[in-house]
C-alpha cells in the first residue's frame, strides 16, 4: 500500500480520521467519506473504522421508540449468519429454503384461521417487510375491484379507485396510495376514537371503494381497531345498498399477538370480509429486521394475473413480489422461532412484554404530570401525555429529549389530524425488555421531570448555562 503522508490542516469534514493503534504501517492519514479511496486495507482496520462509526448510534436494546426487534438468541444469529448468502428467490438452487417459506405461510394461515381444501397450500409469501406486505395487499384488492367492474360491465378507466382507512395508518398507505394512483380516504380519529370506526368506514365507501383497511396495532397508541364491527357495518352496507366492500387487515404487530394472548377476539379469516392479512416478522415476530409476510384467504383473493412465473433461475417458480433478490435469513430465523417456541413459547413471550408494558403504564399514571392516551393494552405498546403542559413548563418533546441523556429513545410526536393537538409520548415494550430495565427507566424518568420541574424557575441564561 502507497505510503500516505500527513499534511497539517489536510483532512476535511470530507475525509473520516484513523488513530495509528488501528493501522499498519504506511496507513496512517485520513480516508475519504464519500468517495472510494485510492487502496484498500486490512479487514481489521477497515472494520475498526465502521465499527467506531457505529458506535455513535443508539443502544438498540434502549430504543422504545422502534417496534422491530433487538434481541435474539445466540442460534438464531448463528442461522442468519449462515444464510446470508442464499438468495431466497433463487428457489431452484436452495429449495430447501424455499420449502421453510412455504412452512411458514402454512403456519401463519393456520394460525389466522385461513380456509383450504383438503390438500390445499396457503396462499402467502414473504415479503421485504410489512410495507412491502401492505403494498401487495393493496393491489390484490385493486385488481379484485377492476375485476368485477370488468364482469358487470361497468369499468372504464375514467373510474378512479379508492381505499378507505383511519388517519392513524402508517406511511405505507399514503405510499400504496400515491404509487398506484388510488385515491386515499381518510377517515378522522378523535380523541375519544383514535382508530377506525365502523360508522366512519361505512361512510366513506362507495361503488370505486376497492377495500377497507383495519389496523391491529395502531402505532400511535398500540390499540386494537374493531375489525369484527367494521365488517359488520360492512355487511349492512352490503345489503341496504349493494356495495360489497372487502377488507384488509394491517397486523404488523397485533396478528402475531391476539392469536396468544386473545384467541377470543375475532379479526382475522374468521371473518368472511377478511380477504388478507400482513404482519411484521421482524416485530412480534421475534426475527431481526426485515422480513414481512402477507396471506390471503385462498387462492381466489389472488388474482392470477399478478403472479409471474420465470423459469431463467434453474426451473420455472411462480413469484409475487416487488422485491426480487434478498437474503433467506430472516426466513429461516422466522421458522426457527416456530420451532423454538412453539404457541406456548410465544404466548408467554408476548404475554411477558404486555406485562411490562402494563406495569410501565400503571407506574407512569400514579406520577402527577402524566396520564394514559388509552388504557387498552392490546399489543405491548401505549401512549401518554402531560395532564397540563402549560402548568408544567414543558413539553412531551422536552421530556423524549431529557431521556436521551440516560440512553433512552421514548418518542414524541402529535396525534393524527383532528387531533394533532395532543402531544404524547410513547413506550414499545419487546422481547428482551423485561422489569429490571422497566424500573431503571422509571427511575431516569423520574430524574428527568424532577430537573425539568425545576428548570420552571431559571432565567433563559441559567437555562443554557454550562459548567463542568
Amino acid at each position: 500500500m502507497a505510503l500516505h503522508r500527513y499534511v497539517e490542516g489536510e483532512a476535511s469534514d470530507e475525509e473520516l480520521s484513523v488513530r495509528p493503534q488501528f493501522t499498519q504501517f504506511g496507513e496512517v492519514g485520513p480516508l475519504p467519506r464519500f468517495r472510494m479511496p485510492r487502496d484498500g486495507m486490512p479487514a481489521d482496520s477497515a472494520y475498526q473504522v465502521v465499527h467506531d462509526e457505529l458506535m455513535l448510534d443508539g443502544n438498540a436494546r434502549l430504543n422504545l421508540a422502534t417496534f422491530v426487534t433487538t434481541w435474539m438468541e445466540r442460534q438464531a444469529e448463528q442461522l442468519m449468519a449462515e444464510c446470508a448468502d442464499k438468495n431466497l428467490i433463487d428457489k431452484d438452487e436452495y429449495p430447501q429454503t424455499a420449502e421453510l417459506e412455504r412452512r411458514c405461510v402454512n403456519i401463519l394461515a393456520h394460525l389466522w384461521h385461513a380456509t383450504s381444501h383438503q390438500g390445499e397450500e396457503a396462499t402467502g409469501c414473504s415479503t421485504s417487510g410489512s410495507s412491502e406486505a401492505c403494498m401487495l395487499g393493496g393491489m390484490a384488492l385493486k385488481w379484485r375491484w377492476r375485476q368485477r367492474l370488468e364482469a358487470a360491465g361497468g369499468y372504464d378507466l375514467a373510474r378512479r379507485p379508492n381505499l378507505v382507512m383511519g388517519a392513524n395508518v402508517q406511511v405505507c398507505w399514503e405510499k400504496f396510495c400515491r404509487y398506484w394512483d388510488v385515491e386515499m380516504r381518510l377517515v378522522p380519529v378523535s380523541a375519544e376514537a383514535t382508530h377506525l370506526t365502523p360508522e366512519g368506514a361505512v361512510a366513506a365507501c362507495d361503488e370505486n371503494t376497492i377495500g377497507v383497511i383495519a389496523v391491529l396495532g395502531s402505532t400511535y397508541d398500540g390499540v386494537y381497531e374493531p375489525v369484527a364491527e367494521i365488517a359488520a357495518a360492512l355487511d349492512g352496507l352490503a345489503r341496504e345498498r349493494g356495495i360489497d366492500v372487502p377488507m384488509h387487515v394491517d397486523g404488523a404487530s397485533g396478528a402475531m399477538v391476539a392469536p396468544f394472548l386473545d384467541p377470543d377476539l375475532e379479526w382475522d379469516f374468521r371473518i368472511p370480509r377478511v380477504q388478507s392479512i400482513n404482519v411484521s416478522g421482524h416485530k412480534y415476530g421475534l426475527v431481526y429486521p426485515g422480513i414481512g409476510w402477507v396471506v390471503w384467504r385462498d387462492t381466489a383473493a389472488l388474482p392470477d394475473d399478478l403472479v409471474f412465473k420465470v423459469d431463467y433461475l434453474g426451473g420455472e417458480m411462480p413469484t409475487f413480489t416487488l422485491n426480487f433478490s434478498r437474503p433467506g435469513s430472516q426466513v429461516a430465523v422466522q421458522y426457527y422461532n416456530f420451532l423454538r417456541l412453539g404457541f406456548n413459547g410465544f404466548k408467554a413471550v408476548q404475554g411477558a412484554s404486555r406485562d411490562v408494558a402494563q406495569y410501565l403504564a400503571h407506574e407512569i399514571a400514579r406520577m402527577d404530570v402524566f396520564e394514559l392516551v388509552s388504557d387498552d393494552f392490546c399489543i405491548p405498546a401505549f401512549a401518554f401525555r402531560l395532564r397540563d403542559p402549560v402548568a408544567c413548563g414543558f413539553s412531551v418533546f422536552d421530556v423524549s429529549e431529557a431521556l436521551r441523556a440516560w440512553g433512552w429513545i421514548v418518542p414524541a410526536y402529535k396525534m393524527p389530524p383532528a387531533i394533532e393537538d395532543m402531544a404524547v409520548l410513547r413506550i414499545v415494550v419487546r422481547n428482551g425488555f423485561g422489569r429490571n430495565l422497566a424500573d431503571d427507566l422509571m427511575e431516569d424518568l423520574a430524574l428527568v421531570i424532577k430537573r425539568l420541574e425545576g428548570r420552571r424557575h431559571l432565567t433563559t441564561e441559567e437555562r443554557t448555562g454550562f459548567a463542568h
